[in-house]
């Protein structure tokens, strides 16, 4: 093995085992099913705020979205990053509090579906039930995307058989994971998004000194048909550009809805310490998001820069452009051995962005299944011990479906998450925003809005979607529409909530003026 890949294979390997040793150093913390689900609602607010972020930003932030940029220009990737960016603050604006705050009141919530269930008194388990098989369908190929990526780092850095790299990292998240439970995942994710930003920092300037200073950087770009617009989409294979109408403009700031379903996120709101402590997660959380996104372009435009002077070969499509970084980082480590212990840090932070978003969702995935499926729903009663290996187990076979999911190595990471990302956007979006701000919203409008977001989902991306016209807009938006209306609709025309309910809803909105 050429030393420069030596070099590299130490640091990836010392960042691994310093994963796993945060998972064994937390696994005397889990006391209970809540500890390792929740952490106890311990989280303070640095870690609040970079545990779901890096959660948020899964590998699509070192090879979606540069890939994307790489490939087509600005327009694709710049709405979806302002949709991101606008959703992120909102969230932590409006949402966050306010679900610390409710989540804690409706019996102490550990999960999404238990906030739900809880919230609307839903005796009947539908709500419970429908939120964790919910959890379970979009979070499978979720975390899917995550091996995916894993197999396409080893794959391109050593040769390794992709399928045999994918599940030696599926392992080692599940390792830490499984061992160190919530707190765990969550200390890693603050290590991973500061190893992620180093990745990021490194890769810009060793790019733009290698492509020959920003001005030619620029200069590539603009030689190339719509790659510097926000209103043009430029072609690679035929060199031309296509424009970019306000309907796709609106279509890809959807992308920022969906940050009010997604449950990895959403946890970490209800995890913080104190809801006194929010304010200043947000400012933390929003600004890394906008840097890091903002970023992650740049690289695209600098790898073309450098294909373009045959620094690099050429990636002529989706799957093959979100190896960029691997390519840059492959050539940086030519420049000796700091150098290529530097490449090792940004293959790194790739694996830093997959782990910190596989390791939320495989927790959020078993606790549905366990805890709110099998416990909550079915009444099957398990002791404390039980209910942890019943986790772990879970945690076990949603690993194994995900590597199914991606044994197909031509997979596009950004296809798979934006899917998933629809899915929860739009079943859990809705009820949630209605949860927490409607005091009229029931249990009958949330199951009929979360059903009709879900379904939706599929039947745009799979059905309509493909007819093209004004049918092709992101399948997020239409969906995220109709389960809002439905969940209103259908709350208005069953009767209000019992009195209870309401009375708890005004509880809480006078905890948030304190």
């Amino acid at each position: 093995m050429k030393s420069n890949l030596i070099c590299i294979l130490i640091t990836v390997i010392a960042y691994l085992i310093l994963m796993v040793a945060v998972g064994i150093a937390y696994s005397r913390k889990n006391k209970n099913v809540s500890d390792f689900y929740l952490g106890g609602r311990k989280l303070g607010p640095l870690v609040a705020a970079m545990s779901a972020e890096a959660s948020d930003m899964s590998s699509y932030l070192l090879m979606g979205l540069p890939g994307l940029a790489y490939l087509t220009g600005v327009a694709d990737v710049g709405w979806t990053v302002i949709g991101l960016a606008v959703g992120t603050y909102i969230n932590w604006l409006i949402v966050a509090k306010r679900l610390r705050i409710y989540s804690h009141k409706c019996n102490n919530s550990i999960t999404i579906p238990d906030f739900f269930a809880n919230r609307y008194r839903d005796n009947t388990r539908i709500l419970k039930g429908l939120s964790a098989l919910i959890i379970l369908v979009f979070f499978v190929p979720y975390t899917a995307s995550g091996f995916s990526a894993c197999g396409k780092l080893f794959q391109s850095l050593f040769g390794m058989d992709y399928h045999a790299a994918m599940i030696m990292s599926g392992i080692i998240i599940l390792l830490y994971t499984s061992i160190g439970g919530f707190l765990a995942a969550s200390t890693t994710d603050l290590l991973q998004s500061i190893v992620m930003t180093a990745a990021l920092i490194i890769l810009v300037i060793f790019g733009v000194v290698t492509a020959g200073g920003f001005d030619s950087v620029a200069e590539n770009a603009k030689n190339l048909s719509g790659y510097l617009t926000m209103f043009r989409l430029h072609d690679p294979e035929t060199g031309g550009s296509s424009s970019y109408g306000f309907l796709t403009i609106i279509s890809t700031l959807a992308w920022g809805l969906g940050y009010f379903g997604m449950p990895h996120i959403l946890l970490r709101f209800m995890a913080i310490e104190s809801s006194q402590k929010i304010k200043t997660s947000r400012r933390i959380a929003s600004v890394w998001v906008v840097i890091s996104m903002g970023i992650a372009i740049l690289i695209g435009l600098i790898g073309n820069t450098l294909s373009a002077k045959g620094s690099i070969e050429t990636l002529k499509d989706s799957a093959a452009s979100e190896t960029v970084v691997l390519k840059m980082a492959m050539l940086l480590s030519e420049h000796g051995v700091l150098a290529a212990l530097l490449a090792g840090l940004i293959f790194a932070g790739i694996l830093a962005c997959t782990m910190s978003t596989s390791d939320s969702q495989l927790l959020a995935a078993s606790s549905s299944m366990s805890e709110n499926l099998l416990h909550g729903v079915f009444g099957i009663k398990m002791s404390n011990r039980t209910s942890m290996l019943s986790a772990r187990l879970v945690l076990t076979i949603i690993a194994i479906l995900g590597i199914v999911i991606a044994w197909n190595p031509n997979s596009s990471v950004f296809q798979i998450v934006s899917f998933a990302w629809a899915g929860f956007g739009a079943t859990f979006g809705p009820i949630m925003l209605l949860a927490l701000f409607w005091k009229r919203s029931n249990r009958w409008g949330a199951i009929a809005g979360m059903a009709v977001g879900g379904i939706l989902v599929f039947v745009w991306k799979f059905c309509l979607r493909p007819l093209g016209g004004a049918w092709d807009i992101y399948e997020l938006l239409p969906a995220f529409l109709a389960a809002l209306a439905v969940d209103v609709i259908v709350s208005l025309a069953t009767p209000k909530p019992e009195q209870e309910i309401m009375d708890e809803f005004e509880q809480v909105q006078q905890e948030m003026k304190t």
